[in-house]
Formats: C-alpha cells, structure tokens, sequence
C-alpha cells in the first residue's frame, strides 16, 4: 500500500492544476491518470481573462500566451459583439489555444514541483473512514491519502464511487468535430458563423491543422457511432458559412454529445470532485477547462493548510460553498447560449438574439455578460454581513511598492496589501506589500489576498488578530 498526503485523480487541466497548487505549498501528491500517455486529443480552446490573471499568480501565463492567439472581441450572437479591449486586466482578450499546449505548460510546471505522476493507473474501487481514503486500481495495487479529489472528467469514477448524483441533461443536438488542413483558411483565429442551418466553428491548432466544429441541424439526429466523412463537414461549411475554406485533409473526426449536468455536491468525506467530474455543459463560450481551474485553485490553497495543520478542517466546507454556486452559474450561462444559437424556434431565437444586441449597448448589462464570460465577475458570499464589500470579490493586479499583487501572490501564501503610509509587520503566513499608487475608488486601507486572488478580509486598519472567516487566525502586529 503507496501512501501520500493527497491523490488527485485524472491529469487534465484540473488535476494538474490541482497537483501544482498542493507541490507548491508542500503537500505530498500524487496524480494518478488512466491514460497511458498524453493526448494530442483538444476539447477545450478559449482561455480567458481570470484564468489568464491566475495563471499570472504562479508565473505561467506569460508562457501561455506565447502558445496561443489572442482574440480581442466575441460575438455571442450575430450583431452582437463583446469588445474585451475595455476590460480592466492585463489580459483583455480571449487566448485561443489548444488544450494540449495548456495541459503540456502544467505538466511541466508539476514535474518541476516534484509532482509523481503515474499512468496507467485506473482507479476500480474506493474506500474512506475518518482518516484517510483507499483506493483499489486495476493492476491488483492499492493507494492511500489522507484526501482524494476526483478530476477524472465527465464520466467519474471517483464521482461514482463516491456516491454523488450527477444531475442534468443531455442537449439533443449532436454536434460534429473534426481536425482538418484548410488551403484558404479564415482570416480570423476564432471564426464562427450562425444561419437558419445551424452554427460552425474554425478554430485553429497553430501547426496547420484546424478543429472545425458544426452544429448542422440536418445531421442534428444522426446516430454518434456513424462515422463522420470530411464530405459531411465540408457541406455543412458551405451551407451554414458558404465556405469549407478548404478543407483538404482530415486526421481525426467524431460526432459528440454535450450534457448540462452538475454533481449533487462537491465533497464526499473526504473525497473532493473538480473540473468536469463535478460539472459539465454546452462548449459554447468556451467555460469547461475555465471552471475546472479556477476549482483547482480554490481548493487547493485550503486543502494544503489543512493537511499542514495551519487551518481548522472546517475550511474545506467553503470549497462546496463557493465553487458550486459558481458552477450553476456557469450552467445557467452555458445553456443561455445553447438556447440563443441552437434553439429550435426561429422565432425565439431571434427574440433572444434582439435581446441581447440591446443589453450590449447598456454599460452596466455589457460589464455583468463580460464578467460571467470571462470570469472576472466571479465574487464569493462574504461570511459575515458586516464585512467590508470587497470581500469575496476579485483582488485587482495593483502595482506595490515590491511589484504587481499577482506577482507578489506567485509563492501560494496569503498577501497584505497596506495602503496606509506607515505599513505594518506580519507574523505567520502572510506576505506584506505597501501600496503607494493612486487611490482606488472604494479600496479600503488594508486588504488581504487569498492566494487564489479573491479577497479574504479588507478594512481601514489592521488588529492585533484577526480570525478571518473559516480560515486559521493570523496574527498581525501593528507597528
């Protein structure tokens, strides 16, 4: 019997994610994945803006970028148009890039963490009392942690033998994708076009190759297990586009059904689910890989000071709390745009379509839709209805003294950014940053970042302890 502190189960975006956060803050982890080697195989493309900014935090969006396309304006409906240009982050864009090139940028990060990472490792069996987790694998071998976080996707296995309700639908349309070359390929990186046909999608790999993505309400009901011939894309290309762009060589096709589902809970004991094994829906507007990583950095920063024994195990409660209220609303989000581009009455489409075109033209209805499509709206309910109202909200890249919060947060460890001119000295685990730049409209005197980037506590001035809500005490000194 292997024993660790935590077993992270699937090696997508999440799991490795995950891994990198607990390596990070000195946690022992392994990530067990079924799959022999990595896959070329790319669901996911769209990165947006927060989870650009958290992937600032540990020093690899940089890295990222450089992989990928940035795209600087949406459109969720045809005439209505998202310019990201005026969003307030250091990265108002979409980066379109192919989930391989993310997951390849993380494995190597969690292999520098001395993350072991073990194929072929299929998990068949589960167990847990109030220490600690087993875990039965095919080959006959156990495994045993202290925790387990399922990150093994859609169909779960850890979510199965858990016990958790996976609650939802399956979307009747059939979608079809495919990797094609294309000779005349469209001009911009995120090519998508909307017609009383159906909808397509161009995506590009970087290398040549194209994911071209259809939902082509001719071939809507046609059996998943019947072949898909490049014929069939080009002539949905030609009549929802009026082009194929074309597409002359194709390596890879299937025909794909998306769910709308969410698990009944996030947390068995001490079993723990992320990414797509607690919540799957529509790809469109690009969410999945988004939300799976944003999970893993809530999680990940509370399950290291558990295991550390720096916070009460009452912590882990808030993972739930936070994370499956934003896991509905990307739900709702998701199935608003399935609905607006897929729905099958012409006329509630359009109504939908004029809806939306008219909320865009409103300031405050175009920053609520920017912040649900990039995440960088998401907040979480503060503890406690005295609390500053910064609290729970998205800390922004202010420039300290030492440099930018996202930078200063790249160590995992809690931040103190200290707007008043005469700072302050902190004990324990917590890093201070004098903010010497302008004001900042409602910025309290002194804020404390969570390292997943999201406001822990915020006032005018700092006591001598302070016990920040469901998280261990710590104990600041006035100078």
């Amino acid at each position: 019997m292997t024993e660790t502190d935590v077993i992270v189960v699937g090696a997508g975006p999440t799991g490795l994610m995950l891994a990198c956060e607990l390596a990070l803050a000195g946690v022992r982890c392994r990530l067990l994945e079924r799959r022999t080697e990595q896959p070329n195989l790319t669901r996911a493309f769209a990165v947006h803006a927060r989870t650009l900014e958290l992937l600032d935090a540990r020093g690899m969006a940089d890295d990222l970028l450089t992989r990928g396309v940035p795209v600087d304006s949406v459109a969720p409906a045809p005439g209505a148009t998202l310019d990201l240009r005026r969003l307030a982050t250091r990265y108002p864009m979409v980066l379109i890039v192919p989930q391989s090139g993310t997951e390849h940028l993380l494995e190597e990060r969690a292999r520098e963490l001395g993350v072991q990472i073990v194929r072929g490792a299929e998990v068949v069996g589960l167990r847990q009392d109030d220490r600690r987790v087993i875990l039965d694998l095919a080959d006959g071998s156990t495994q045993t942690a202290s925790y387990v976080v399922g990150c093994d996707g859609a169909h779960s296995k850890v979510r199965g033998l858990a016990g958790i309700d996976f609650a939802g639908k399956q979307y009747a349309t059939h979608i079809l994708l495919a990797d094609v070359r294309a000779t005349e390929p469209p001009p911009d990186a995120l090519f998508a076009k909307a017609s009383s046909e159906g909808v397509v999608l161009m995506i590009p790999f970087g290398d040549g190759w194209f994911r071209a993505i259809a939902w082509d309400r001719l071939r809507e009901q046609v059996p998943l297990d019947v072949p898909l011939p490049m014929e069939e894309m080009r002539d949905a290309f030609v009549r929802i586009a009026g082009t194929d762009f074309g597409m002359r060589e194709q390596r890879w096709s299937t025909r794909f059904l998306s769910e709308r589902r969410q698990a009944e809970r996030y947390r068995a004991g001490r079993v723990f689910l992320a990414g797509d094994s607690a919540h799957v829906h529509s790809p469109l507007g690009g969410q999945g890989m988004n939300t799976g990583i944003g999970d893993a950095m809530n999680l990940g920063w509370k399950l290291a000071a558990v295991v550390r024994g720096r916070a009460p195990e009452s912590l882990l409660g808030s993972y739930e709390r936070e994370r499956h209220r934003v896991g509905a609303q990307v739900l709702t989000l998701t199935d608003a745009f399935n609905r607006l581009v897929l729905g099958r009455s012409a006329i509630r489409r359009a109504f939908r379509t004029l809806t939306l075109r008219l909320a865009l033209r409103y300031g405050r209805s175009r920053t609520f839709l920017a912040g649900r499509l990039t995440g960088l709206g998401i907040r979480y309910p503060a503890a406690s209805r005295h609390a500053h109202p910064w609290t729970g909200r998205r800390m922004p890249d202010l420039r300290c003294a030492d440099g930018r919060v996202y930078e200063l947060l790249r160590d995992g460890r809690h931040l103190l950014v200290d707007a008043r001119a005469k700072g302050a000295a902190v004990k324990g685990e917590v890093k201070v940053a004098r903010y010497t730049g302008p004001a900042v409209p409602g910025m309290p005197a002194v804020v404390l970042v969570r390292p997943d980037g999201y406001v822990a506590w915020a006032g005018d001035d700092i006591p001598m302890t302070y016990q920040v809500p469901d998280e261990t005490p710590f104990n600041l000194s006035l100078p």
